[in-house]
């Protein structure tokens, strides 16, 4: 059984003030198999977003259906973690507390909710900094919590919108060299949007090129490079080619979409 699945998703916003409709996304269908890394992948404004808010379960569709492990998305849940631009720390909370913040909520216990955190704390690199406040931290380190957290919240469906985009190349690279070593090591669902070809072909084993709004799935493209990737692989770069011509196009049709209106 897939762990995601959209079926014939259609989205519409609707201008009430002028009384104007925008197509934004129209019958997307896809599937992500359980322990698959999915890369988003197109020109701004398509939709990526958007389709990963609906699994997030913080958007609906207008048509279409939603559904992870079967069951019917009907909003947020705790099957699903979510990361974001921004990591979204509390400020007045230390690293372990952000991290654990959901257990808190389920009403854990201090103790309970420290021992819980320690391991992802680990996991991320974070170790020695549990007691650091999110002004203390990095950029690189704030986003290490924002994915402890999601991480501690569900395993196995792990949602990330441009997580890396604020970060500076190095640590972007050691970011992404991060969270690949972790989904091997633990397995998961990850659907991962980006506007970087590079970066999607780094993290995925998939990858969805998305065409210009109203947003479709132009192509899916099944990655067999094996890991750590190699950027100045021939393998890689015939991907990546491939990949910016079909992101060209697309720009240039919405260019000319726009040209007409």
């Amino acid at each position: 059984m897939a762990s995601i699945e959209l079926k014939d998703i259609v989205k519409i916003y609707k201008d009430r003030k002028r009384g104007t409709e925008l197509l934004s996304i129209d019958n997307v269908s896809f599937s992500v198999d359980s322990n698959e890394f999915l890369c988003l992948l197109g020109p701004s404004g398509c939709g990526k977003s958007t389709l990963l808010n609906m699994i997030a379960g913080f958007e609906s569709a207008t048509s279409g259906t939603v559904s992870v492990g079967g069951k019917p998305v009907l909003g947020p849940g705790a099957d699903r973690g979510m990361v974001f631009q921004q990591a979204t720390l509390m400020p007045w909370l230390p690293v372990w507390e952000n991290i654990a913040f959901s257990l808190k909520l389920a009403g854990k216990g201090a103790e309970e909710r420290r021992a819980a955190a320690q391991p992802f704390i680990d996991m991320v690199k974070l170790t020695g900094f549990e007691n650091h406040y999110p002004a203390e931290l990095s950029g690189g380190m704030a986003q290490r919590v924002g994915i402890a957290r999601a991480l501690l919240l569900n395993f196995s469906v792990i949602l990330m919108d441009e997580p890396f985009a604020a970060l500076d190349a190095q640590t972007k690279l050691e970011m992404q060299e991060e969270l690949v070593a972790i989904w091997q090591r633990h397995q998961g669902t990850v659907v991962f949007v980006t506007h970087s070809v590079d970066e999607a072909l780094v993290l995925g084993s998939q990858i969805a090129v998305m065409t210009h709004r109203p947003g479709r799935i132009r192509e899916l493209i099944k990655l067999d490079l094996p890991r750590p990737r190699d950027s100045t692989s021939a393998e890689f770069n015939e991907y990546k080619r491939h990949i910016l011509a079909l992101i060209r196009e697309e720009s240039a049709l919405a260019r000319a979409d726009a040209a007409t209106v």
